[in-house]
């Protein structure tokens, strides 16, 4: 990520010699046109080998504007590996200097697909923000699309903030951020009064508008250091008039108390590390049950933000698509299974994953021919004179293991064997809630081996599209004042390289 002149830089040059004056450093053409080049088209090789044995993915995308206001469109592949690792890479940053039309959106994410030789009816469901443009392309393919829970969030807090009372406070607080950055004589009074309360010395916090984590981590530093801005404030006729009221505070510690409770969900549900999507069902009943539910010392205001934040995130999430996509992406989940799906649901959900499995057994019988074995070494052909493999004495165990499995399902249809699978798996113990599904899984795929196959169809799926958003970041890092004048398919590589290195 650094500028490749670094290489012809006379210090960096001294460095090398110093840790090895045998050593003859390149110059920044050989990486520009040798060895970037040939480590992309490697890192590439590796990454598509991988997916053409991926059976099912999840996708992220989203659009971005460079420093040099040049357009690109993101798209990141999230899959479950054959070792039941949850896996995260981004297929591209690429230029896209068309209209950001619905039409043309939809195409630009088709040609995306179609160049990872990637089939659209392997994508299971695709995460974005909810742009109209976005969603517009994503119908346009029939694709399954989930909202990006951090996008939702964000707008039901934008909508309970628009009380007058809430915009006054909030226009002050921003009033008394933005007077200390800019006076040094205002930041050495404002520790040196820190000091005096006996209050930590932090810094004041600054707005982002499109984070609203940040609007409340504003307020919350405002509250914190509360008396020593008003007395810095106060010690200045040119400054006195912004101090907050009473009636100011009383907002902003209101609209604290309502939001404290939320500040950690976003974060939470932003990994691609784990699996994140079966908890978006438990998180909006702990919103409903707990978290948002009014306690006997909120303030009316206090009310109406949860109230408001609740009402909204109930309403978008009382669709019939996104109902079935999460419900059976719980079921899946051995911690949580079953508990956070509605009785009267429950067994249309059941039928919902006994069809995908029946389709998926299906499909796996037709694609993948029985071979006989040859284990014994006993035919003819290629592996005719190789060694045959040692035998192994079987344990008493294994005779009544096959025995039980093949009595279970003796005399079974398909249909009758993957509903009798599903109720065992459901009637199993529940995984503890901090065991990784994922290595649950692992252990006990054999165990229930149609389930398991819906289980990595539907965990790998992000729950916000914040894969793409750190690859926008990378490209923010890339794309700097002094890298400014870089191609975009240069920035497409050096992100590439960057996030599946």
């Amino acid at each position: 990520m650094m500028p490749l002149s670094t290489v012809e830089q006379d210090g960096f040059r001294k460095l090398v010699k110093v840790l090895d004056s045998r050593y003859e450093l390149p110059g920044r053409k050989y990486f520009s046109k040798t060895a970037l080049p040939q480590l992309y088209e490697e890192c590439r090789g590796k990454l598509e080998n991988n997916l053409r044995n991926v059976k099912y993915f999840d996708t992220t995308t989203d659009l971005w504007s460079s420093r040099t206001s040049e357009p690109y469109l993101s798209l990141t592949i999230h899959y479950i590996d054959e070792d039941w690792g949850l896996q995260s890479r981004c297929l591209q940053t690429a230029y896209f200097p068309d209209n950001n039309t619905a039409e043309i959106l939809s195409a630009g994410l088709e040609d995306a697909l179609a160049s990872w030789d990637l089939s659209e009816d392997r994508q299971v469901c695709i995460t974005t923000d909810n742009s109209a443009n976005i969603v517009k392309a994503v119908s346009l393919k029939n694709w399954t699309r989930l909202q990006c829970f951090g996008h939702r969030l964000h707008l039901a807090i934008e909508g309970s903030m628009r009380d007058q009372r809430i915009q006054r406070a909030m226009g002050v607080c921003k009033k008394v951020v933005s007077a200390f950055p800019f006076s040094w004589k205002m930041k050495r009074e404002l520790a040196a009064t820190q000091e005096e309360l006996k209050l930590p010395k932090h810094k004041l916090i600054t707005e982002s508008p499109t984070r609203w984590g940040s609007r409340h981590a504003m307020i919350a530093r405002v509250l914190e250091q509360e008396k020593a801005i008003a007395k810095v404030l106060s010690a200045d006729k040119k400054t006195r008039h912004l101090a907050p009221s009473w009636q100011d505070i009383e907002v902003l510690e209101s609209v604290c108390k309502a939001l404290n409770p939320l500040a950690n969900f976003t974060d939470a549900l932003s990994g691609e590390k784990y699996v994140s999507v079966s908890y978006l069902k438990p998180v909006l009943h702990l919103f409903n049950e707990e978290v948002l539910k009014p306690v006997a010392d909120d303030s009316e205001l206090t009310k109406t933000i949860k109230a408001s934040v609740i009402s909204y995130l109930n309403e978008k999430y009382d669709n019939a698509a996104t109902d079935d996509l999460l419900s059976i992406a719980s079921l899946v989940d051995p911690r949580l299974k079953k508990r956070y799906i509605k009785d009267d649901k429950l067994e249309a959900v059941k039928s919902r994953a006994v069809a995908q499995m029946l389709d998926e057994c299906q499909s796996t019988s037709q694609a993948t021919p029985e071979f006989p074995s040859t284990a014994l070494g006993g035919g003819k052909g290629d592996g005719a004179d190789a060694t045959p493999a040692k035998l192994q004495k079987k344990t008493l165990g294994s005779f009544f293991k096959s025995y039980t499995k093949s009595a279970a399902t003796s005399g079974l249809t398909e249909q009758q064997a993957i509903e009798t699978e599903l109720n065992s798996y459901l009637q199993a113990p529940d995984a503890d809630s901090e065991t990784n599904p994922l290595v649950w899984w692992k252990i006990n795929a054999a165990t229930f081996p149609r389930v398991s196959l819906l289980a990595k169809r539907y965990l790998c799926i992000p729950a916000t599209s914040s894969p793409s958003e750190r690859a926008f970041s990378t490209g923010g890092n890339i794309v700097c004042c002094n890298r400014a004048a870089l191609k975009p398919d240069t920035v497409d590589r050096l992100v590439f390289l960057a996030k599946n290195l």
